[in-house]
């Protein structure tokens, strides 16, 4: 009886959820019990896939034999050789197996006759072969593979048939996400084609060459966005990268598979260097490079005068400094130091080397030990390692007491004299410490520190100790840049991640427990609310849009998304009086019809906005207590609705900038422009919409300023760049 009732639990879940009983969110458990009765049919459907498809015959042509197969494609296929290579014509990075009597057997495009051709958007070029006996290259009607009519194959050619390719053609190893691949190349002979430049055309193929000079290896932009951002999240290695994309490859004997590890860890240098510069905004004048921390992506969560601290801040707050250490984060001696060549040097967040250098010339190294018994980190830091270029690295936050900061005996390093130093150790290195440090320099004894733990910059170091390894033998820029590579994207976390999305919000509001009135599924119905009002405006948008004499066609769309609105806002109402049945709220869900929707006229103005005729809600005192949930509720729902509705400004007011200094002119530019003002309007009204519900639900002055009021002046959108609001 035990393993029936396992057995059914699938379908019994799925009942109840037809008879729409309250489920209670399912766990891992839930779902691999739930799929161990067909674990045996899942084999099976796999095991089936092993077979010979569809009969071994070509399902293009038909009559050749159909033993090629695409392990990348959808759906099952069966081709011959030609039909393949015709099926991947722009699918270079598909693998492919061939049936050998048994079972299929790895092969690739290139071995099937594939070639790659640089130029005249992928067709071959006239220029390369020679024009002596063109039937028997297999291009020309007549010279195609066996059983395949007069059919004209341009991407076919027998593969040991190279006599009449000209010296144009060379074999690349290329890789990319799904494994290694080598490739026929063939490039453009055509008068005036020089093959210098031929690694530029690479480019257009969305390949990052090697060489400049020797064209035998190219990664694919894919592989290294995917290296990239491996690195960033899952603090991959180049070698365990590359490792992983060798057993992609050939799984069984990955020694067999080309080996370009040391041009994947170059070459990944210049795409990083590449990708900064263009999401910095220095692509498009070359002229102009980045300056000392040019590429430095600012901290979001850091004071900030006027946006997160009052303008008379300095009479309210003192200043605070951290200054911490990672000695986990060294770097060995290059063996040729002088060769190194830097990319970004100073333009991060870590120092220029040069002035570094200078620095560290006219400062005293003075390795005097800690007076402190435990302080075990100075004390290792001192101790001489002569294979070290350097120790580690120490970063800046606020002050604190207890590293090596030498500022007396630097000439380039100075305190205002007038300057008053407080100095305390964070509560994670003073427990390190001995015991008399602590009543001396715990912030649990300095005026106005507040719960403070003083570690901010242990929460950078954490992701660093996992590659410092990795950067240990790294050349001396090469480590820079991985190290601003990381702290950029610390701080892009934070961005991206400070205001969370409406769709987030909903999802946190629901695993919380259920409101204190007993109501279930409350967050869904304000948000079907935020969404009824959302489409409101969209159809009172669109009746505005409606020409003069309206066609009977416009008139019965029009009707039947009012009737369509007027159902949601019927049953939303509905629900809403089961919600809160218990409340005194007489009157106040009677449907009403916005007057926009009367079809009054109104002149549209180059900026269109609309001031909700806002209906409070009323509740008497003694329901103020069980609304106060729900109130909290839509506060964030409405913080998450205005936090969209600003990221969808900045965008659409970046490509209304970018369509407007478009050399294009015409018809077709304008309306662009139009179809984006729009997009632009409606995500201010809705904007408009959520701050004024914030600020009815929660009238504190630091939402206001936080969430301003937009103005047309802050959506100008200007030749060079783009000026959003930006909170």
């Amino acid at each position: 009886m035990q393993g029936t009732s396992t057995s059914h639990l699938g379908v019994n879940l799925l009942h109840a959820r037809h008879q729409g009983l309250q489920q209670l969110p399912r766990s891992q458990n839930d779902f691999i019990t739930e799929w161990l009765p067909w674990r045996a049919k899942y084999l099976n459907v796999i095991l089936e896939g092993e077979q010979l498809a569809k009969g071994g015959i070509c399902e293009q042509c038909c009559q050749a034999e159909g033993s090629i197969r695409c392990m990348s494609c959808t759906h099952v296929h069966a081709w011959c050789g030609p039909c393949t290579v015709k099926a991947h014509r722009n699918l270079p990075f598909h693998k492919v197996q061939r049936w050998n009597g048994t079972h299929y057997q790895a092969t690739s495009l290139m071995e099937l006759g594939f070639l790659w051709h640089m130029g005249h958007g992928g067709e071959p070029c006239p220029q390369s072969w020679d024009d002596s006996d063109p039937e028997e290259l297999g291009y020309v009607t007549g010279g195609g593979p066996p059983n395949h009519g007069s059919v004209m194959y341009l991407f076919w050619r027998p593969y040991d048939d190279l006599t009449t390719r000209k010296s144009s053609g060379f074999q690349m190893t290329i890789v990319h996400t799904e494994g290694i691949f080598t490739h026929q190349i063939s490039g453009c002979n055509c008068p005036g084609s020089d093959p210098i430049q031929w690694h530029l055309e690479l480019l257009w193929q969305r390949l990052f060459p090697a060489s400049i000079s020797k064209l035998k290896t190219a990664f694919t932009f894919d592989v290294l966005d995917h290296f990239l951002i491996d690195a960033l999240e899952c603090k991959t290695s180049a070698m365990s990268f590359y490792q992983k994309l060798k057993r992609f490859t050939n799984n069984a004997f990955p020694e067999r598979v080309p080996d370009r590890y040391r041009e994947l860890m170059r070459v990944s240098q210049l795409w990083r260097d590449l990708k900064h510069r263009k999401w910095f905004g220095f692509g498009h004048d070359t002229e102009e490079d980045p300056g000392y921390g040019g590429l430095a992506l600012f901290c979001p969560a850091c004071p900030q005068p006027g946006l997160n601290l009052p303008t008379d801040w300095r009479a309210q707050y003192d200043r605070q400094y951290v200054i911490d250490g990672n000695f986990t984060a060294q770097h060995m001696k290059m063996n040729k130091p002088e060769s190194d060549v830097a990319l970004s040097d100073g333009k991060g967040y870590m120092v220029s080397e040069g002035p570094y250098q200078s620095h560290l010339q006219q400062s005293l190294d003075s390795k005097e030990r800690s007076t402190c018994s435990n302080h075990w980190a100075i004390n290792a830091a001192n101790i001489n390692k002569s294979n070290l270029q350097s120790t580690g690295i120490g970063s800046t936050a606020y002050f604190q007491k207890g590293e090596r900061t030498w500022v007396k005996s630097s000439p380039s390093l100075f305190l205002p004299p007038v300057l008053e130093i407080i100095p305390a150790v964070g509560k994670f290195h003073l427990a390190a410490h001995k015991f008399s440090c602590f009543p001396r320099y715990s912030l649990n004894f300095v005026k106005g520190a507040g719960h403070l733990d003083g570690e901010i910059l242990e929460t950078l170091w954490a992701p660093f100790n996992k590659i410092s390894p990795t950067a240990r033998s790294m050349t001396q820029a090469h480590r820079q840049e991985v190290y601003d590579d990381h702290m950029r994207d610390s701080n892009w976390k934070k961005l991206v991640g400070i205001a969370p999305p409406f769709h987030e919000v909903q999802l946190k509001l629901a695993k919380h427990p259920k409101a204190p009135s007993g109501n279930f599924g409350s967050v869904a119905w304000l948000a079907e609310g935020i969404s009824i009002e959302d489409s409101q405006d969209q159809l009172r948008s669109e009746l505005h849009q409606l020409p003069g004499p309206v066609s009977t066609r416009q008139e019965v769309k029009t009707s039947e998304k009012r009737q369509r609105l007027s159902a949601r806002i019927e049953k939303f109402h509905s629900n809403g009086q089961a919600f809160f049945k218990s409340l005194e709220i007489d009157g106040t869900f009677i449907p009403q019809d916005d007057p926009a929707f009367c079809g009054k006229d109104e002149e549209e103005e180059d900026w269109e906005f609309w001031d909700d005729d806002e209906r409070e809600w009323q509740a008497s005192e003694e329901d103020v207590e069980e609304l106060a949930s729900e109130l909290m509720k839509e506060r964030e729902l409405r913080i998450g609705q205005a936090n969209d509705c600003l990221d969808q400004l900045r965008t659409d007011l970046g490509n209304k900038a970018m369509t407007a200094n478009s050399t294009r002119e015409g018809t077709r530019t304008k309306k662009e422009i139009q179809k984006v003002v729009a997009r632009v309007n409606k995500h201010v009204r809705s904007y408009q919409r959520a701050r004024q519900a914030i600020l009815w639900l929660d009238p504190d002055v630091n939402m206001a300023q936080k969430y301003q009021e937009i103005r047309p002046e802050d959506l100008a959108c200007y030749v060079a760049y783009v000026v959003p609001v930006v909170w």
